[in-house]
């Protein structure tokens, strides 16, 4: 088969900011392989995890470098392709590009939509949360009334982990609960509260019916979450606790929930995993992402059914995506009928 790498960049219509940081602007890397005629698509993009990080330059290199050991491959030997890429060592999102990329092939040869080849129902999927980022009381609230303005929201995602502290915390999301009383909200501190801070938010948070909390404590201190779980109500789940199947058995004692994004697991086969050890094991699945386009995001929706939350909101904050995939309706990211991902070209990528 044969691999074509590029890249393009993605602006954000409402920059980002979370516990670690701001983001306005993504460059993603854009995946195509090619066989019989056929083509398809991945994506793979950055994202950095406390001092983890995948650079867009870092993930193109190591494309470039693997691209000529699969090339003796078929898209239909993705078991044999995956273990390769093992032994290479690549980044979780350039086996994430591929994996998409061979799923997206194989739906085109045979004519199917990846949910329908898996058997999936599409309205099980329910509706996502789109993010509010850290923000003053004024500032979440103009944000929460643009996202009512542009899109049919049903949940809003609030960032907290503010730098300013709980208080900062606290009336940011009143703000955001009294703009939008109707809406259920669900909360991610990033790793961004120490364990007593957390335990204190939980319970406040818990009075006030938010549904969850996710990543409360910063990674590594998985351990910790023992002692939150025995102080609040709370459900707990977890993101950047967790990339693959392998992370979830340590996890089971300590959360109620795992937050699986493409880019970490290293692609919808692996996301498949998860999905399975995490349900043998009682939690409960969320799936989210980082700066996807519509791309990466109409591949984890292909997966959508299996899901008790999703969080795939990223495309609907870009102003310049050069892709066309998945659907909103009544506030769901659905995928469409189209084979493979359903993904079509409709800008230039730069």
């Amino acid at each position: 088969m044969q691999i074509d790498v590029k890249i393009f960049t993605v602006n954000k219509r409402f920059p980002l900011k979370i516990s670690r940081g701001t983001t306005a602007q993504t460059t993603n890397v854009w995946v195509s392989i090619s066989q019989d005629g056929i083509e398809g698509w991945g994506e793979a993009s950055p994202f950095g995890v406390g001092n983890y990080s995948q650079a867009t330059e870092q993930i193109k290199d190591a494309l470039q470098q693997v691209a000529p050991r699969l090339q003796v491959f078929s898209p239909l030997q993705r078991q044999q392709i995956e273990q390769e890429l093992k032994t290479a060592q690549v980044p979780s999102s350039v086996r994430a590009a591929l994996d998409m990329a061979m799923h997206d092939w194989l739906g085109k040869r045979v004519g199917l939509p990846l949910w329908q080849i898996w058997g999936l129902d599409r309205n099980a999927i329910v509706p996502t949360s789109v993010t509010i980022g850290i923000n003053s009381p004024e500032g979440a609230r103009a944000r929460a009334r643009d996202w009512l303005q542009f899109t049919d929201v049903r949940l809003f995602k609030v960032k907290l982990g503010s730098p300013d502290g709980i208080e900062a915390d606290r009336k940011m999301l009143l703000a955001v609960k009294e703009e939008a009383p109707h809406l259920e909200l669900f909360v991610d501190a990033n790793g961004g509260w120490s364990l007593e801070h957390a335990i204190e938010m939980c319970n406040w948070l818990a009075d006030l019916g938010i549904k969850y909390v996710e990543q409360p404590l910063p990674r590594g201190q998985e351990k910790i979450l023992t002692q939150l779980k025995e102080h609040t109500p709370l459900p707990i789940f977890v993101d950047e606790s967790c990339f693959t199947s392998a992370d979830i058995p340590q996890l089971t004692n300590y959360v109620d929930g795992i937050n699986i994004k493409v880019m970490k697991s290293g692609g919808l086969t692996e996301a498949m995993r998860m999905v399975h050890t995490a349900r043998a094991y009682g939690l409960q699945v969320m799936f989210g992402c980082y700066s996807d386009s519509s791309l990466a995001n109409t591949a984890a929706a292909q997966l959508a059914p299996l899901a008790d939350y999703l969080d795939l909101d990223s495309h609907l904050n870009l102003i310049d995506d050069p892709f066309t995939g998945a659907l909103i309706q009544e506030g769901k990211v659905l995928p469409n009928d189209l084979p493979g991902l359903g993904v079509q070209y409709s800008a230039s990528a730069t």
